[in-house]
């Protein structure tokens, strides 16, 4: 499996949809990148589920998930499932962040996500970071809409559990579903980890990659 480096990475940009989104999709790599580059800049945007319990979930998750890193969370209150309505809001909220930072990486939904929330977003990323490595993460639903990545993290088998343990305990509001369990979270790194040559993995889509390989 060829290996490519992002290089220093001292900030990161975390974006979803929902409270919950960004931990299933790319909890393991923000334990990775948190676990060896201490004090990493992680400024994270969540469009929906401000000033309610799905808040609060978050910002105790996201810090789990973020160990050690310099974390700037905010959460908007966008109405689940109705982004394509509020338009003006979303790409407010996704340009406000640009404003403030220039990462070096960008985690966000697939621009091929089945859902209308996810799709939105990763849309807005895509235009609002046009010069940035924005990794599309997936998220395992009904819609059955999970397709071939073009690029893995590798997850230890210790950080693939420490994600499903996080993901249990830090998200009760989302237990009652019934594709939120351990063998779901667990399943799909396994089949990402085949698709790599590792045990566990997180999978990503990439619209755009520049590679620097001269000397």
């Amino acid at each position: 499996m060829i290996r490519l480096g992002a290089g220093p990475l001292d900030r990161i940009v975390a974006v979803g949809a929902h409270c919950d989104d960004i931990a299933i999709g790319a909890g393991g790599t923000l334990l990775t990148l948190c676990q060896e580059r201490p004090g990493v800049r992680v400024d994270a945007l969540v469009l929906s589920g401000g000033g309610s319990e799905r808040e609060q979930e978050e910002q105790a998750a996201l810090a789990a998930f973020c160990p050690g890193a310099d974390l700037r969370l905010t959460v908007h209150k966008l109405p689940d499932g109705r982004f394509p309505a509020h338009w003006e809001e979303a790409k407010s909220a996704v340009e406000e962040l640009r404003e403030r930072t220039d990462p070096e990486l960008v985690l966000a939904p697939r621009t091929d996500d089945a859902h209308q929330d996810h799709r939105g977003l990763a849309t807005l990323m895509t235009t609002a970071f046009r010069d940035h490595l924005v990794l599309g993460y997936e998220i395992v639903k009904w819609d059955g809409d999970l397709g071939r990545p073009a690029a893995y993290q590798p997850l230890t088998p210790e950080i693939a559990e420490h994600k499903v343990r996080l993901l249990q305990e830090h998200y009760p509001s989302q237990r009652h579903r019934p594709w939120y369990d351990r063998e779901a979270f667990l399943g799909l790194a396994r089949i990402r980890g085949i698709e790599c040559h590792a045990r566990y993995a997180e999978a990503f889509a990439v619209a755009k990659l520049t590679l620097n390989l001269g000397g």
